[in-house]
């Protein structure tokens, strides 16, 4: 099989950075009137159904008992562990606030692959910058200040972190299968799986009985539909294919884009307040993710940070 072409690789770049950016903006609109864990459950299931429709239709479906148990457990850590709680999160925290929080993903990341088997300790640059880093969502968060004063609700806070971590535990198990379905089937069996455990999380949590179709707004209808259209179809599908055919830390380079993408647009569309401290803060995630993603993409000398990935065989996969 050829290799992807670079026109290919730009366009897919430029979707997960600049859709996904737009996602958080979806989301906040969506669930001022969508219970969260529903709304979640119906943008999953419906954009998994239509892609596996498509799939059956002009190719046919072909996994595996182990692989659909496979992106059924990835599919479960990425979108109920972290888009779940992300959209849980965003009926307390702005969607650009949101986004920058989420950006301190390539942390998570690093924290995740040396915690996990054959994991390697990270360098002490490394750890300069993931310290740095959660200073910055320190500085953000600014637990010491009330909502009134400007400080993020905690337990929204809480829940995108431990989000991050549910992700970025989906993302190197995806990375570390064996026999992974291709990537547009795995992306299918993902939403289809994710899409159900929110769903399961929905009738916890009370979503089915808080959900009343003629209490909701026009506007959510509209975010939800491109959630799914946008958000789930083209940005997550794109994510599963970067994610075989390029490398982890390139791909996590969204994390650098989408929070400015979704600063902007809170800003522009929602009226969100962009203060002094935002942009302070903001800078010195990005500094920190710049710091942790450079050296992990400098030439492997140990210990100089987490094992090089292999090559995936076929597709797998937030």
């Amino acid at each position: 099989m050829n290799p992807p072409s670079r026109t290919a690789f730009i366009l897919a770049f430029a979707a997960i950075y600049v859709v996904w950016g737009s996602t958080y903006l979806g989301i906040r609109v969506a669930v001022e009137t969508l219970p969260p864990f529903l709304m979640a459950g119906m943008r999953f299931l419906a954009a998994g159904s239509l892609l596996a429709a498509w799939l059956a239709a002009t190719r046919g479906i072909h996994a595996t008992a182990r692989q659909w148990r496979d992106n059924a457990v990835i599919g479960t850590l990425l979108l109920l562990g972290g888009n779940g709680s992300l959209v849980w999160a965003e009926q307390y925290i702005e969607s650009g606030l949101a986004a920058l929080l989420v950006g301190t993903l390539p942390l998570l990341m690093v924290l995740t692959d040396w915690a996990w088997r054959g994991g390697h300790r990270p360098t002490l640059l490394t750890g300069a910058g993931l310290l740095l880093g959660f200073g910055g969502v320190a500085w953000l968060a600014a637990p010491w200040k009330s909502a009134a004063q400007g400080g993020l609700n905690p337990g929204g806070v809480v829940a995108i972190l431990g989000g991050g971590v549910c992700w970025a535990i989906g993302s190197i198990y995806s990375r570390r299968i064996s026999a992974p379905a291709e990537a547009l089937i795995a992306s299918a069996l993902q939403m289809l799986c994710g899409g159900v455990a929110l769903m399961l999380a929905a009738l916890v949590h009370g979503d089915f009985t808080r959900f009343v179709p003629g209490a909701v707004s026009a506007h959510s209808w509209l975010a939800f539909a491109y959630l799914i259209f946008v958000g789930s179809l083209v940005g997550f599908s794109t994510f599963v294919w970067l994610i075989k055919h390029s490398t982890p830390a390139l791909v996590s380079t969204y994390a650098y884009v989408n929070p400015i993408v979704a600063v902007f647009l809170g800003w522009l569309v929602l009226g969100e307040s962009i203060t002094a401290r935002t942009l302070a803060a903001a800078a010195v995630i990005v500094i920190s993710v710049a710091i942790v993603t450079t050296q992990r993409v400098r030439p492997a000398r140990p210990p100089a940070g987490p094992v090089p990935l292999k090559p995936a065989k076929a597709a797998e996969t937030t």
